[in-house]
């Protein structure tokens, strides 16, 4: 519990520099792959990320996405964190962006906050204990997939997965009932943990954009795999399917993990 309060302290101490934000788009500079932006709060709520997390816990691991600080999450306690997780949203203006902090134990996660300081939202879960929206205990739906709600990444930054990934959201788009995309992986894998959304999916995630959610997905009672049914790796990118167990399953059964 305690490491949990700690978290969320935390949390909403960098959501508070993402609110105090000025003058974004002229802080903005460009990384590996296409319309892949980093502004400088990105780097600034990593720092106190990594400051904050690790005075506290400091013979934890830190894997972040800025500043190519990525140790070892496989051996003992490692953060996997987004410092802000919907940058393109952020730059924007568009308020749809999320802080996330995942916790990993020998390459199990087991502890996951993503909070929200637009509406004050913080989403969280640890092992054994559940998933809860500001404290307020959470389950994944049970719909088939004819009724889903299905949230789609686009994988913007990776220009090769783009027809594959649209030709996908085509086939989800005839089985389910409607797609959703917010700019953000993990706000779209909380809908799904809390039930507002049912089924998730994105072609190339990284372990940033997803270890926090996953305990969230899982305590709510959800799963969470790679499209083609295997496990999520925390050590590079992979794809996501992450929902309740049934649309999962029908997911497979009507073989679109083959598109």
């Amino acid at each position: 519990m305690e490491m949990m309060e700690n978290l969320q302290k935390i949390a909403r101490q960098c959501g508070e520099i993402m609110l105090s934000a000025e003058d974004i788009e002229r802080n903005i500079t460009e990384k590996e792959g296409q319309k892949n932006f980093v502004t400088k709060y990105d780097v600034l709520v990593q720092k106190t990320l990594q400051k904050e997390l690790l005075s506290l816990y400091p013979e934890a691991h830190f894997y972040g996405e800025e500043d190519g600080q990525q140790d070892d999450v496989h051996s003992g306690m490692a953060f996997i964190v987004d410092p802000i997780d919907g940058t393109t949203n952020f730059i924007k203006g568009y308020r749809v962006s999320v802080v996330s902090i995942g916790v990993a134990k020998d390459g199990e996660i087991i502890c996951g906050v993503v909070y929200d300081p637009y509406t004050d939202t913080m989403y969280h879960a640890e092992k054994g204990k559940g998933a809860y929206v500001n404290g307020k205990r959470v389950y994944v739906s049970d719909c088939s997939l004819a009724n889903s709600m299905v949230c789609v990444g686009t994988a913007p930054y990776y220009a090769e997965y783009t027809d594959r990934t649209f030709a996908l959201a085509r086939a989800l788009f005839d089985n389910a009932l409607d797609l959703r995309r917010s700019g953000s992986a993990a706000l779209d894998l909380c809908a799904v943990g809390c039930g507002r959304a049912d089924l998730m999916t994105e072609w190339v995630v990284c372990p940033w954009d997803f270890a926090a959610a996953k305990c969230i997905i899982e305590e709510a009672g959800g799963i969470m795999t790679q499209i083609d049914g295997s496990p999520m790796k925390l050590d590079g990118k992979c794809s996501i399917l992450a929902g309740g167990k049934r649309a999962h399953a029908e997911f497979f059964e009507k073989g679109l993990h083959k598109i």
